[in-house]
């Protein structure tokens, strides 16, 4: 083994734990069902709003999945993975299914991807977009008061900065979540700079300790969901429970639970089954379940 560089991981180890590549024999078997599934959805979308504009760069962009008769709908804003580095809002169309079907808006966004930007700049795109869909849902039959976030992966650190977020300073409500659902999130950014990821991240220890939400406090106190499936990795899983612990220490309603042999990618894939956990607590949190 070689040296230590987080916990008890040396780089090998740290490689496999934060690569859910790496770690996912059939992983691209499970990420082409979710391109043929977005593909399909889209097709099939009977109110899509594509590439609508939340701010001025070229990838501040969201496709809106509508009910046929929006009125006063909740929102839910979907930010997807790809460790900041890849994949796009059309890769997870999907995921907007089960909350239109139970009249709800779908709103996948997209953002810009490191190296071309920073972490930093991530997050301030995503806090944009919140901005955004609270001044402007309306126009589509969403009720600004009523929005959610979830996110997966990257998604989920994502989702976890809006919740660490003062939304009073941006001229929104404090409370403008009403709920937030990391899923399969990385909470505690420095050891992935020890990673192939680093390579297009370009973390700096200040970079990673202003972006690391395990040890940010709550910029408002909205219902919280973290999940993680058991097939993940022991450190996605570790972070994933110890996020949920430090929000309940804050006080933050937040449940926490693990999906039964779900790993990185099916956690999503699988969501659209029948009765599945994840999707039920996204639609419940939303007041559509």
């Amino acid at each position: 083994m070689g040296k230590a560089l987080f916990r008890d991981y040396d780089a090998k180890e740290l490689e496999r734990q934060f690569n859910p590549r790496a770690y996912t024999p059939n992983f691209e078997d499970i990420v082409n069902v979710g391109f043929e599934r977005s593909a399909a959805y889209r097709d099939a979308a009977s109110n899509p709003h594509f590439d609508v504009a939340y701010g001025p760069g070229e990838t501040d962009k969201l496709d809106l999945f509508l009910p046929e008769n929006p009125n006063g709908s909740p929102t839910e804003m979907y930010i997807h993975g790809g460790f900041w580095r890849s994949r796009e809002k059309g890769d997870f169309s999907y995921i907007a299914g089960p909350i239109v079907d139970a009249g709800g808006i779908a709103a996948i966004v997209d953002y810009a991807l490191c190296p071309t930007v920073t972490l930093d700049q991530i997050v301030k795109q995503m806090q944009d977009c919140v901005v955004w869909l609270h001044k402007n849902i309306a126009d589509y039959g969403g009720d600004p008061a009523r929005l959610h976030i979830t996110g997966h992966s990257a998604g989920g650190h994502l989702a976890a900065m809006l919740l660490a977020t003062d939304w009073a300073a941006l001229g929104l409500p404090s409370e403008a979540l009403k709920s937030v659902v990391p899923i399969s999130g990385v909470f505690e950014i420095e050891p992935v700079m020890h990673t192939s990821v680093q390579e297009a991240v370009q973390l700096t220890p200040d970079i990673a300790e202003r972006n690391s939400p395990a040890f940010l406090s709550a910029g408002s106190k909205p219902p919280v969901a973290v999940t993680v499936g058991t097939s993940e990795s022991e450190e996605f899983q570790r972070q994933s429970k110890a996020y949920a612990a430090a929000l309940k220490a804050q006080g933050l309603s937040v449940e926490y639970f693990e999906m039964p042999e779900q790993n990185h990618f099916s956690i999503l894939t699988e969501s659209t089954a029948p009765r599945n956990r994840l999707t039920q607590t996204r639609l419940r949190l939303m007041g559509l379940g």
